[in-house]
């Protein structure tokens, strides 16, 4: 099967139940190891780009690649569109992907050893730090609720975890917010471009927050 990935995640996923040889194409996020054709960013890519490759399944991932699933779609291309937003949703992603592959055993093995790992990950110290994640600059957007579990997790509190949700509309935040809850750290990983750490530095009233004058 000739398989081109649009996200970096389901790239991965496939190279790792051993797949490669089928993904003939990836999005300029994917992993540089196994080297393959980009297509594509993440929010926008070009269907002709795409259809060049003969690609007989492509797969998305979330409302942003919406579009761009649909053009697809209209022009005769199967599309496999996954939507997963917390961490049991992405263990389910890698069985659907192992059962698409006809690797089903392969990826229950991986999706145990994904969730195992993240298990012994788990940390409860007394004091839990307050984390924002950021996953878009302008406008501001909290993380995903896989991002919320994760630190949490890790033994941290995020300061939107009450705002985590599937859309990234839901999701926006205000700067008064963020130095309202005055985080102590500051993740950031931005949906489709590289981090600009100095320009989250230069936020107005960012300098007075703990998370800017611990670093």
């Amino acid at each position: 099967m000739r398989i081109v990935c649009l996200s970096a995640e389901a790239a991965d996923i496939c190279f790792r139940l051993g797949a490669e040889a089928d993904v003939v194409a990836v999005s300029a996020f994917a992993p540089k190891e196994p080297a393959k054709p980009i297509v594509s960013g993440f929010s926008r890519g070009n269907t002709a780009n795409i259809i060049r490759v003969g690609p007989e399944l492509v797969i998305t991932f979330s409302d942003v690649q919406a579009g761009l699933a649909e053009d697809l779609v209209r022009a005769g291309i199967p599309v496999l569109a996954l939507n997963h937003f917390t961490v049991a949703g992405v263990a389910d992603s890698i069985r659907l992907l192992g059962r698409v592959l006809g690797r089903a055993e392969d990826a229950e093995k991986l999706a145990d050893t994904f969730l195992t790992r993240l298990r012994a990950l788990t940390y409860y110290p007394a004091i839990r730090p307050r984390i924002y994640f950021e996953e878009w600059d302008q406008p501001m957007i909290a993380g995903i609720p896989w991002i919320s579990e994760i630190i949490q997790m890790a033994g941290g509190d995020d300061i939107f975890a009450a705002r985590s949700a599937k859309k990234s509309e839901q999701r926006v935040v205000e700067r008064e917010e963020v130095m309202a809850a005055n985080p102590q750290i500051i993740l950031a990983s931005w949906c489709g471009k590289p981090v600009e750490i100095g320009s989250i530095c230069a936020r107005k009233g960012f300098g007075a927050i703990d998370a800017r004058s611990n670093s």
